[in-house]
């Protein structure tokens, strides 16, 4: 229930609660919220250029995968058994959506990422990805479908990924959506580490898409034969994490890799990004992939982890809400169980803190239509707001 709190209440908040890593929230200065409204749990955090309340709406979820918003504010979340969760926040009720397409959950596929056509008022599409079930596992499959009630309806299968096997490991999968409206999607080596340098396999790699599923005339790959014509980038390991910068049209990627190898990259037309080839880390056993960091034709990183922190979903922060992380990139980290904020100076990062720590492997992160930030987390299952404090 949403209690009122007054300046008074919130000052007192202040010297009472600590932020994450043991610095008094409290700073001389009364922290307010945009409405004045937390709730009576909620915990004050301070970070570097940004306070914010921490409120957890749920505690429920079971591996969520991915989040977006309808118009009304009702939040749409995947969970990676199958499941979409229909979340109503004003009252913290939740149904389970019907007629989900049928996954493959195994291992690391099942239900995976889920967003909003940007014209959905108009058209009302919702696009998500799994992991489809084939003969023998499954293979990582971009589908679209509307929301009647607490249903889908006219599911419409956009891009299925070959060759399938039965490999548990490494689907991806984002979607994004550029200003032009093509859609990018993102999807695994599946464990076999050299389809990612093979154009005629459509594991570990980028794609690039009309919002019908058809294939861009221009795609980099169209006139290459035998090449799979959705390919937009090839050389990815398992991306996990898209974002977009629209001001200035940049599409990022972070790139869940190996032991010491976790990539955040700036993806471009064609271009290989070098997983086996070259890369900063080793195989899990302790074996070398190579001996090769870097190569001609194959791009840097503009920032790697080492050690890894497992990173997973990503945001590009937008609008006014936290006008000091405007601008940032929030990274999920699922082993290291934080939130990345990582500052991109041009092509370079320039510094990075540490958010959240040890509340979860945090899967995702989000910014609502209202400009608020969410996370979910896996182990423990939530969704967690970010109230900014100013």
């Amino acid at each position: 229930m949403k209690t009122k709190i007054t300046l008074a209440l919130l000052a007192l908040a202040s010297s009472l609660h600590a932020c994450k890593n043991g610095t008094e929230a409290g700073n001389g200065e009364t922290p307010v919220t945009d409405t004045l409204e937390v709730r009576e749990n909620s915990t004050l955090y301070q970070s570097e250029k940004q306070n914010f309340y921490l409120d957890t709406l749920s505690a429920d979820l079971e591996n969520p995968w991915g989040l977006t918003w309808l118009p009304d504010g009702r939040t749409l979340i995947t969970e990676r058994s199958g499941k979409v969760i229909l979340f109503d926040e004003k009252d913290r009720s939740s149904v389970q959506v019907k007629n989900v397409p049928a996954v493959y959950a195994e291992g690391q596929g099942g239900l995976l990422d889920i967003t909003l056509h940007p014209d959905y008022d108009s058209n009302k599409w919702i696009y998500i990805t799994y992991a489809k079930p084939g003969p023998t596992g499954g293979s990582t499959t971009l589908a679209r479908v509307k929301l009647e009630g607490d249903a889908f309806v006219g599911l419409e299968e956009l891009y299925q990924t070959h060759p399938i096997v039965d490999s548990k490991v490494h689907f991806g999968s984002r979607i994004v959506f550029d200003n032009d409206g093509y859609l990018y999607f993102s999807a695994g080596e599946r464990g076999t580490k050299e389809n990612a340098q093979n154009l005629k396999v459509d594991h570990g790699k980028v794609f690039r898409l009309n919002d019908d599923g058809s294939i861009p005339e221009d795609n980099p790959f169209v006139n290459t034969p035998g090449a799979k014509k959705a390919i937009w980038t090839y050389g990815n390991r398992n991306p996990q994490g898209l974002a977009y910068d629209g001001e200035n049209d940049i599409l990022y990627e972070v790139e869940h890799g190996p032991q010491g190898g976790d990539e955040l990259n700036i993806l471009e037309k064609g271009k290989n990004y070098g997983w086996p080839v070259i890369t900063y880390g080793i195989d899990y056993n302790g074996d070398i992939i190579s001996d090769l960091t870097e190569k001609e034709g194959m791009e840097q990183p503009i920032h790697f982890w080492k050690p890894s922190i497992a990173t997973c979903g990503m945001l590009f922060v937008k609008g006014d809400k936290y006008p000091n992380w405007k601008g940032n990139l929030l990274v999920g980290a699922l082993a290291r169980q934080h939130v990345s904020r990582v500052v991109v100076d041009g092509r370079s990062v320039s510094h990075e803190e540490k958010l959240l720590e040890n509340h979860g492997r945090v899967r995702q992160v989000g910014q609502s239509p209202d400009g608020y930030i969410y996370v979910i987390t896996e182990g423990p299952g939530q969704l967690l707001k970010l109230i900014p404090a100013r």
